[in-house]
Order: structure tokens, then C-alpha cells, then sequence
């Protein structure tokens, strides 16, 4: 079974009414679900905007670089041929 990211759904079938979606929605993301399986989310305007974006310093980018990446060197050494 699938694990929603959003307790709230809706089908393709109700995205002909996206306004209804909306209203339903609030400030929260809704699942848009084709034939009972999770294609996308549709999150709402006045989610994103509760959302305060704080940009990274260069510090913490070479940081997160120098603790982080090594963790992924596989998936990075997998992806050149691709």
C-alpha cells in the first residue's frame, strides 16, 4: 500500500472543478489520485506562502557537500553513463 503525503485526495475526475479542489484543499496539499494510486500532489497558493525560504550560507553548502555527498558517490557514479 502507498503512503500518502496528505491525509486530503482528489480524482482526475474532480480536477474538472479545480475551484472545488481548492475550497476542499485550505492551506493544505491534496493527493490527486488516478485509479486509487497517487500520480501528483496539488498544493494550494496560500500553502507555499506560509513557507518562510532561508537561503544556505556557503558554509553550510560546503558542509552539507563535505558530510553529505559521500553518501551518494554510488548513486552519482551510477548516473555518468546515463
Amino acid at each position: 500500500m502507498e503512503v500518502l503525503l496528505s491525509s486530503l485526495t482528489a480524482s482526475l475526475t474532480e480536477l474538472r472543478e479545480p475551484n472545488k479542489v481548492i475550497a476542499k484543499a485550505g492551506n493544505q496539499p491534496v493527493a490527486i489520485l488516478n485509479r486509487n494510486e497517487a500520480i501528483g500532489y496539488f498544493v494550494p497558493k496560500s500553502a507555499v506562502s506560509e513557507i518562510e525560504i532561508v537561503s544556505a550560507s556557503n558554509a553550510q553548502i560546503d558542509e552539507f557537500i563535505k558530510n553529505e555527498l559521500s553518501q551518494i558517490d554510488h548513486v552519482l557514479e551510477y548516473l555518468k553513463d546515463k
